[in-house]
Parts: structure tokens; sequence; C-alpha cells
């Protein structure tokens, strides 16, 4: 309303008021800018619509209007609550009569619960004829219990709210101390490395000069032997050349013979001609690498995890057997819930008995892409709590309640079991089991799993078999949005339709290579208008029926050599994965070719017999690389976009995916068969954990699919059975 905020109501005092609705009004239209469809208040930030016509058309607030009322009254008038604005408040909230603001002189007294305001008689024989309006003495305790309990759910978030302020505040006041430390180090490792550098530098010019002073003695020495040599063969030659030139017969005579000698010896003495030094001496200093060793000197270390959103995954976090080895991934992310991709991130694990004592030591792997390895071994049985926290603060659903028994009690998994499957289609060693409910594990519980992706087995359907509800090597699997299950009975030529909680509904299909039957169905999808779109191996085409199992048309044929898998876009386009010539179509409803891409290889554009496809809420292109051991994503183009997987058993890897499936947040779902494991990704193909399928293995597990309920659906080839697991999102 007009006057219901307290923004509103101050810029109204400031304009005095017996102008109050006029000024505010003009407030009102100057505030908001032209042709906005809001306002905001400029006190609480709280945005509302604004009506067709404007602020004009604004509702009043009739409580206001009525204390206006009060208080524009004449000070002279008999009724004290005039007095003051206090007072006038006082007199409201004591319950004295208020007039109507419709009908002067009239108190409300009656109240209108469809539009949920006061009114006096007259109204309720005028505007408000055709409601249902009662004395407003009857609904005010109502409404003020309703409010009282409205109020105490409010004040009971105080607490709260305070605790969240009080640890915001301490994290603020953390950061920018270690920020001040950090610049306080920053400052310190500079200096130091000023100072080394400046010792280096002096050192360097000391051990210059004394390699220098060095060498010019050496240099010196021999210069002044050779100017001494020089000096005495000149003052000899000179000497020698006068006696000749100017002295007689007698003279030459008599120093004949020490000229003689002296210049003999001159002649034959050894000179050191040769230099006794050189005048290498240079500095070299390797700054290419310092320089580069200085840009990148110094890491700062942070990330963006927030605890409340990072998550725990893996058999360890429930449970354990002692004497083993037990690990546990935490995969963290901010506060949006969107994956963190660098390491660092400071997590503290610990295991502690019902008494409080540490039950075992933990060790704490950081893969630096944001995920953490977390490992322990406990050796007793009992319950634990395991604590995980991120920067101090808990993950979600920590402490986790973990439980250890002696590894005879715990039941085989697929890694102990160790299967070695030949071919999707063998049939050798493996478990035959009829239909059933599983009951719950020894590791199930009533209480809500606080573990995202901690899941098991609902139910399974089926036996090896041809009648109704038996498979034999069944492939695809489908789900649609009215709660059935579409399975491609691939060596019974039939698809056979179950609702969501696994009852049998009807099946159709009839052995042929003529248009309407099916000689080998892989791959199964139901499209947006229900229709049931099943790819044949054998026939080479793709059929689709009728939601009730009628032939309507094929396509593909004379294109196709060998459909997988398939799966329909936003945009009704059939993608189909050819096998057997190893790349993707997309094709019209209508049997028109959009497009194809992919060829045989290793590439990224290349395939190695890709199984199956999935499509998510971008519309992008989701292949199992069946022999390149990875899952590969494309645009709605067939333009690549990124790949992952790689050949092994660890998490994100691979041995030969085939079903795939996309869940509303974008998150991948592969079925390993090698391993003969779901494994589960975010949307960018980090690993985030495995569906536990434990208790009742899977043995070449082929399609996948989401069921409309939530719950992940897997064609169980091995074992000729579909399986259905609660998959929490």
């Amino acid at each position: 309303s007009r006057t219901s905020c307290a923004g509103w109501q101050a810029a109204g005092q400031e304009c005095g008021l017996s102008l109050f609705v006029d000024s505010l009004l003009s407030c009102l239209q100057n505030y908001i800018p032209p042709e906005s469809l809001t306002l905001s208040c400029p006190v609480c930030r709280q945005t509302s619509i604004l009506p067709e016509k404007g602020v004009c058309a604004l509702q009043n607030n009739f409580f206001i209007t009525n204390l206006m009322e009060v208080l524009q009254r004449d000070p002279e008038c008999s009724r004290p609550e005039a007095c003051s604005v206090l007072e006038s408040v006082s007199a409201a909230a004591a319950g004295k009569p208020l007039c109507c603001p419709n009908h002067e002189g009239k108190v409300m007294e009656f109240y209108c619960e469809s539009c949920e305001t006061a009114m006096c008689l007259d109204c309720t024989e005028g505007e408000h004829r055709e409601h249902v309006t009662v004395p407003l003495r009857d609904v005010v305790e109502q409404h003020k219990a309703a409010l009282k309990t409205q109020l105490d759910a409010i004040h009971s978030r105080l607490p709260q709210l305070t605790a969240a302020i009080e640890l915001v505040t301490e994290i603020s006041r953390q950061l920018n101390e270690r920020k001040n430390e950090a610049v306080a180090d920053i400052t310190s490792t500079f200096e130091e490395l000023e100072r080394a550098l400046h010792q280096r530098k002096t050192a360097l010019i000391t051990d210059l000069e004394n390699i220098c002073s060095t060498k010019q003695k050496v240099l010196q020495a021999q210069l002044s032997s050779l100017l001494q040599g020089k000096e005495h063969i000149q003052s000899s030659c000179s000497f020698t050349e006068q006696a000749l030139s100017h002295g007689s017969a007698t003279e030459v005579l008599l120093v004949q013979k020490q000229m003689s000698e002296r210049v003999t010896a001159l002649a034959r003495h050894d000179f050191p001609e040769r230099p006794h030094q050189n005048a290498h001496l240079d500095c070299q200093v390797e700054t290419e690498g310092l320089r580069r060793s200085i840009q990148n000197l110094g890491v700062l270390l942070t990330t963006a995890a927030v605890a409340h959103t990072s998550v725990a995954t893996g058999e360890g976090l429930r449970h354990a057997a002692t004497g083993q080895h037990h690990t546990v991934t935490v995969t963290t992310k901010d506060k949006d819930g969107e994956l963190v991709r660098t390491g660092n991130a400071v997590l503290k694990a610990e295991i502690v008995s019902a008494d409080g004592s540490r039950a075992a030591e933990t060790e704490i792997t950081d893969n630096k892409n944001g995920t953490y390895e977390v490992g322990y071994t406990l050796r007793s049985e009992g319950e634990y709590s395991f604590s995980l926290l991120l920067y101090g603060q808990p993950i979600r659903g920590s402490p986790f309640r973990l439980r250890a028994v002696k590894p005879s009690d715990v039941p085989q998994s697929p890694d102990d079991v160790k299967r070695r499957v030949k071919s999707p289609s063998g049939t050798g060693g493996h478990i035959r089991q009829k239909a059933v409910r599983r009951p719950s594990s020894m590791y199930s519980t009533t209480k809500k799993k606080e573990n995202p992706i901690e899941d098991e087995l609902i139910y399974r359907v089926g036996s090896r078999g041809r009648e109704k509800g038996e498979f034999t090597n069944l492939q695809g699997i489908s789900a649609s949005s009215n709660g059935r299950v579409v399975v491609a009975d691939s060596n019974n030529q039939c698809i056979q339709v179950f609702s969501n909680d696994g009852q049998f509904k009807m099946r159709f299909g009839v052995r042929g290579r003529s248009p309407g039957q099916l000689q080998r169905p892989t791959g199964v999808t139901v499209d947006m208008n229900g229709d049931i779109v099943v790819a044949d191996y054998d026939n080479r085409w793709v059929s689709i029926f009728s939601s009730d199992g009628k032939f309507k048309n094929k396509i593909g044929a004379g294109r196709l050599m060998g459909p997988k898998g398939v799966a329909v876009d936003k945009n009704g386009h059939i993608i189909t994965v050819d096998n057997k010539a190893c790349c993707v179509f997309i094709f019209q409803s209508n049997g028109k070719l959009v497009t194809k891409f992919g060829g045989r290889g290793t590439s990224d554009r290349q395939f190695a017999g890709p199984h199956f496809v999935a499509v998510n809420n971008k519309n992008e292109i989701i292949v199992t690389d069946f022999h390149n051991h990875s899952v590969k994503v494309y645009s709605a183009d067939g333009e690549f976009l990124f790949k992952f997987g790689s050949h092994g058993e660890g998490n994100g890897q691979f041995n030969a995916p085939t079903g795939v499936a996309v869940d509303a947040n974008g998150n991948i779902i592969v079925a390993d068969w090698g391993n003969s494991r779901i494994q589960v990704f975010d949307s960018t193909g980090s690993f985030l954990s495995y569906i536990n399928t434990s208790a009742d293995p899977l043995y070449g597990p082929q399609g996948l699919a989401l069921t409309s309920d939530g719950h992940v659906a897997v064609a169980d080839s091995g074992n000729h059975c579909f399986k259905v697991y609660r998959y929490l999102q």
C-alpha cells in the first residue's frame, strides 16, 4: 500500500502531515523512473509491482489513514487521543474505534474476510455486500493469535541470524587478519630477497675486483720485465752505434769486447714476450630464468568452497569393515553449488567413538581439482561419528553415522566379485534371480539419507525367459512422463512396458524385417507426444510406435548401418547413435536428415563403437564411446564440446561405457559396462559418486533412464532384468 512502508511514512512526515497523501503521491511519482513497472522502497529495498494505472491506483492502508485522520483533528477536539502522535497510536493499539475512511463518522465494526480489511456497517451494505463479513471483535483474537504465532516463529529465527552474523563477522575478521598476515609475509619475504640480492651484488663486485687485481699483478710484472729489456737493448744499441760512428779505431778496439758480450747477452736473453695472463673477465648473470621465477614468485592460495554445499560420497562414509582401508571422496562447491576446480582447501576429518575418543587416524589427499580423498582404517566394530569440516564448518550431512563390522559381515561388492564379461550379449556366468523387491539392506535406515548420492535398490523386474516380464539380453530402457518404463527386449524381439513401480502393462513387437516388425531392438526412447521410438540394429532403421504399440513410421532406412542408442531433443529431433558406422545421425521426426557427425577413430569427433545417447537441458548431445572408454559431449549441431573418462577401474574411469542419462541438474549418469557399476558425474564431467549396487550386483549394465518419479532405471543385461534405484538429486 502507499502508506504501509516505513520509508514512505518518513517521506510523508518530511512533507508535512496535513498534506501527507498528496505530498507522498508526488514523492512517489518523482521517485519512480518513467515507464517503470515496479517500485523499490528506499529504506527496506522491497520491490512491489505497480498497478496498470500507476501510483494513483495503489490501495490505501486504512489503518494508517485512520491514524492520519486522528492526527489531523482539531487540537480542541474533545477526544484526548488527538493530543499527540504517541497517544493516537496508543489509542489505536488499545483497540479504540477508528472511523471508516469511506463513510464519515461511521465506526469500523466489521471485517471482510475476502478483502481482509475492516469496514463500517455502510460498507457491508455497499461494495462488500456480496462478501462474507463478521463483527470485528469476533476475528480480532483469532488474528491476534495468528500474528502471535507468526511473531513467535520469526522471533525464533533471531538466535539463528545472530549466530550467522557472528559467524560471518568472524570469518570476515579472519579474512582481514589473514590478508594482513599475508601482506606482512610478502613484504618480509621480498625485503629478505632484496637483502640477498644486495649481498650477492656486493660479493660479485668484490670477487671481480680480486680477480682483476690478481691478473693485473701478473701483467704488470711481465710489462716491467719487457720494458726493462727494451731499455737495455735500446741503450746498448745507442752506445754501440755512437762508438762505430764517432769513435777512433783505438776507441772501438778498446770497447769492442765489452760491447760484443753485452749485445750477445741481450740477443740471447729470453724476454717474456708472450702474455702471462689474458683479459677475459666477464660477468654472466642468467636473468631470464630469474625474471620468470620472480614473475611466478609467490602463490596466493584460496578457494570459493563453502561447507554447506560441499558433499562427501563413497561406501566408507556410512559403513566399513574392520582392518580394511576405506576412502571417502569430498567434492567442494561454492555458495551456488558449482564445483570448485582448485585444491588447497582446509579440510579436516575426525572419527570418534561413542565415548568421544578418537577411533582412527585419517589422511587427506588433495587431488588439486576441488576433490579430496579421506582415508581411514578402523580396528574395532561399533558405531562411530564421522565428521568432515571444511574451514571449520561441517559439510552437508556431517557428522555422518559410521558403522564398522567384521569383513565377513559385509556383503560382496562389484569390486570383490571382479567379473570379466566378454561381450554385452554374453550369457556365461551370470547370476539368475527371480523378479523380487529387495528388503532393506543391513545398512538401510528409516532416517532420511543426508548424503546426496547414496542410493539403493528399490526393486528389480525380470529373469531370463520369453514370457511377459521376462527378458533375453535386454538393451535399451527409457521412461515416459506419464509414469511408464519402456524396455527394449533385444533377443525376444519386442518392447515391454511397465509402470514406475514395476508392474507389467503391455508388450508389443513381431519378429521380422518388414516395416513395423522388430529384428533386434536395442535403443528405445519416448518423445514429447508419448510415441515410442525404437532403434532396430539388425533392420538398420528406427521405428516409431504410438504409446499403445501401433506402428506409425520408420526412419533412417538406407542410411543407418547398426543403430544402437536413440534419444529425442527439445526440438523433437531424433538423435540416433550408429554403432556400426561409428557416427551420430540427427533426423526430423518425419525422417528427414538434419545432420550427421562422427567417424571411426580415436579423435574428439570420432568414435569406436558408440552405444547410447542422452540430451541435457541445454540440448547438448552426450554419447558413450564404448571402445574409447569415454563419454563425449557435443552441441545440438554436432560441434565437439568436451569429453571425460579413460580406461581403468578408478573413480571417473570406464571399462566400456554404455547407458547414459541426465538428471534435472545436468548431472550425467553413466553405466560402466565392463566394471559393472553406475557412476555419477557433474555437468562438466567431474566425478561425483557411484550408485550403490553392492547388495545385488550388476552384470554388464546397458541402458539407463531416469523415471518420472526421479529414480534410476538400468537394464541389467547380464542378469536379464531391469533394476530401479533410489537416486537423490
